[in-house]
């Protein structure tokens, strides 16, 4: 799409800053509003499956319109950008500390290492070797398509819960912030869900926020391998129905190269060079995901312990 159809559009306010918007973001934030209200306030009562999974990709769709918002979309202002994407659908991760975590994660000589890329999955020799056999089970399997999709938003929040935890323990007074923030959202949240849904949290949360980050994992999934060579670590999904779902993030090396560009100039950006795209990335390319699925759904893509890094953490 281009941004004569998207336009971005410039504001010029009273310190002379110019304020950028894009609107093709901005519609689509507004899309995944109203249709995450319209599932669960119509849908749901007269039906509730239909109403469930509608709210999950909605809550999916969200969490990849707060991706964007980590790399300055729609807007020019960072705050004005958290406010848009602030209320927690998913639950789980408050959105301050996912940007934080998720530019770390966007410096490429980090990709994959356990002790430096919060989103590896990976885990150190060391560490590996000193788990009980119990923890290198649920490890295992969540390095299998099915396993990461059923434990996956499960494992990964325990992990970034003790994290955080430890930190605010120590003393990080920005980490805090960032969850009484959270916490605040998800009263609204509660409001919302409760009053107008009719819908108890709880269940909220073990079904369509639960399927909804389900639904993020099976994009990240493969998203990274090591490698020695960095520009060889991110994946390319050509092609997928749930593309509009993840914001075009499945050609995920053209993103990791131009985190500037906003989601819908990814597609053309591919196609222009598609050759050159697939080659930079050492031809770590799928067709879509469900070849992934078919090839790793109850087999592990690779083993758990890093290849490389001995002594860092999982």
């Amino acid at each position: 799409m281009s941004e004569r159809i998207h336009p971005t559009v410039s504001f010029q306010n009273r310190s002379e800053r110019i304020l950028t918007v894009e609107m093709a973001t901005v519609l689509m934030l507004v899309f995944c509003y109203a249709g995450w209200f319209a599932s669960g306030y119509s849908l749901m009562p007269e039906h509730p499956l239909l109403g469930g999974l509608a709210l999950a990709l909605f809550i999916a769709l969200h969490s990849s319109l707060q991706h964007e918002a980590t790399h300055g979309h729609p807007t020019s202002s960072s705050w004005l950008n958290e406010v848009l994407v602030g209320l927690p659908l998913g639950v789980f991760y408050p959105f301050r500390r996912y940007k934080e975590t998720h530019l770390q994660h966007h410096r490429e000589e980090w990709l994959t290492d356990p002790g430096e890329d919060p989103e590896s999955y990976y885990c150190s020799s060391e560490k590996w070797a000193n788990l009980p056999t119990w923890q290198k089970r649920i490890l295992e399997a969540n390095n299998t398509f099915l396993g990461r999709v059923a434990l996956g938003p499960a494992i990964g929040f325990i992990r970034f819960v003790g994290a955080d935890g430890r930190e605010i323990l120590r003393g990080n007074r920005e980490i805090l912030l960032a969850w009484v923030i959270h916490l605040m959202s998800i009263g609204i949240l509660w409001s919302v869900v409760s009053r107008i849904f009719g819908l108890p949290l709880w269940l909220y949360v073990i079904v369509p926020a639960y399927i909804g980050n389900s639904l993020i994992a099976v994009r990240s999934y493969c998203e990274h391998q090591w490698d020695e060579n960095t520009s060889r670590r991110t994946i390319i999904v050509e092609s997928s129905f749930l593309s509009w779902v993840f914001l075009h993030n499945n050609l995920h090396f053209v993103h990791h190269k131009r985190p500037d560009l906003p989601w819908y100039r990814l597609p053309q950006m591919y196609r222009e060079n598609r050759s050159s795209w697939r080659e930079g990335n050492g031809q770590y390319v799928f067709p879509n995901y469900r070849m992934i699925a078919w090839r790793y759904l109850m087999r592990r893509k690779e083993e758990v312990p890093h290849p490389q890094q001995e002594t860092t953490s999982c």
